[in-house]
């Protein structure tokens, strides 16, 4: 079968393992191996690739392990050729463990539900990148997506600030819909998790862990950037204000 790229999902799963084995390689006969190699032929990512038993098998996965316990800085030898992303993954885990522990939790809580493969694909999952970059991984992101599209927990958000008499508007810009196109745009407006759900876990959500957004502010807390893919409305706004303050400053 032709050689399938490991994509950031599949990565984070497979270091979290090695950092739990304190950063050692894990061998094909170690039952954690068996156990990631099938948690990875089950999840809703390659398509039809995983049905061939050569894919994510014991092997590749202890191969993985190997990958990526050469990529750690303290590692004394030569490296093997991970890649890009594997030295990345790698990083991450020692930049921010808490939140990369956190993200494998909720990934391996939403594949133990079932939750993750009873979403469709979403459209805009994937960023410049294909998504490798987000901490996350796509699936989460694809989660997320998924939730703040529902049709019923964005009008309950609405009605909610409608009953303290705010006006639904673009938490971030400002934006409103209404002024902007009348009668067609009325009361239109997106939603936010303000939390991610690697932090948030696979909770139920409040309407307090909503924001409403227009859809550009809502790409801009999605975007991945500088391997992030979730921004709070406030760190968007501050993003447009710090923009503003340089531009005003250069007129000057």
């Amino acid at each position: 079968m032709a050689q399938i790229s490991w994509v950031r999902d599949e990565l984070l799963l497979a270091c979290a393992l090695v950092m739990e084995n304190g950063w050692r390689e894990l061998r094909q006969s170690d039952l954690r191996v068996w156990e990631l190699s099938d948690l990875l032929r089950s999840l809703p990512l390659h398509g039809d690739a995983a049905r061939d038993q050569r894919f994510r098998s014991p092997n590749s996965v202890s191969r993985k392990t190997t990958d990526i316990a050469t990529a750690h800085p303290d590692h004394v030898g030569p490296a093997t050729k991970g890649g890009r992303p594997t030295r990345e993954i790698v990083s991450d885990f020692l930049t921010h463990p808490a939140e990369m522990l956190a993200a494998t939790r909720a990934l391996r809580d939403g594949i133990a539900s079932g939750e993750l493969h009873r979403i469709p694909v979403q459209p805009d999952e994937a960023d410049d990148d294909g998504g490798q970059g987000a901490r996350e991984g796509r699936l989460l992101l694809r989660w997320a997506l998924h939730r703040e599209r529902d049709r019923g927990l964005r009008n309950k958000k609405i009605r909610q600030v409608q009953r303290l008499n705010l006006p639904v508007r673009c938490e971030v810009c400002t934006f409103d819909f209404g002024l902007t196109y009348g009668p067609l745009g009325a009361d239109y407006v997106e939603v936010h998790h303000v939390t991610p759900l690697h932090i948030t876990g696979s909770r139920e959500t409040r309407l307090e862990d909503l924001a409403l957004l227009c859809a550009n502010c809502h790409r801009m807390c999605h975007r991945n950037y500088k391997g992030q893919s979730w921004r709070t409305p406030d760190a968007v706004r501050a993003e447009m204000r710090s923009v503003t303050s340089r531009a005003a400053a250069c007129a000057s």
